[in-house]
């Protein structure tokens, strides 16, 4: 019995990219058909037309991939790049922020980050309703609740302070 050798083919494994290849192959088959197959005076035009949708699709892909691969970095990089969420709470915007009550919730199995409590806060502070705060945050009503009510109770520290820090009115005789 004799044995061939049968040729060894090579096969890309089939994946988003795979077909992205195919895809754009396939339609640059379809153009340089559609350019070939089209009368004299439009050859020009339409080959301005694919051209430019070409460039157009090229650009698009290149967005998209960047978009995606900036997406897709770690939490360690984007600290590592200096992009820490912390930088956007500043201590003025977080005054007033219940820690007290919102310890337990930290401390607790499944806990939402203290991050995403203080953009909570943030938000209640300007006026966020808890069901809104809860459905974007990702956050249990309750807790929202919490974080809004602590936000629309006046500081009661506060206007004894403004008082003893205003200048007085009276003139000096």
């Amino acid at each position: 019995m004799i044995r061939t050798a049968l040729p060894r083919t090579w096969s890309l494994p089939w994946t988003g990219r795979t077909t992205a290849l195919s895809g754009v192959l396939l339609l640059l088959a379809v153009e340089g058909l559609a350019v070939g197959v089209a009368p004299a005076p439009l050859r020009l035009f339409l080959s301005g037309v694919l051209i430019g949708a070409s460039v157009v699709g090229l650009l698009l892909a290149l967005l998209l991939a960047h978009s995606r691969q900036r997406a897709g970095r770690s939490v360690a990089e984007r600290v590592a790049a200096g992009e820490d969420d912390a930088q956007w709470f500043s201590a003025r915007s977080l005054e007033g922020f219940p820690m007290e009550q919102v310890r337990p919730l930290l401390l607790a199995p499944d806990a939402p980050g203290l991050n995403r409590l203080y953009t909570a806060w943030v938000f209640a502070t300007h006026g966020h309703d808890p069901q809104w705060i809860a459905h974007h945050l990702d956050l249990p009503t309750p807790t929202a609740r919490l974080l809004v009510a602590a936000a629309r109770k006046p500081n009661t520290s506060a206007p004894s302070e403004a008082l003893s820090e205003a200048p007085s009115r009276r003139r000096p005789q």
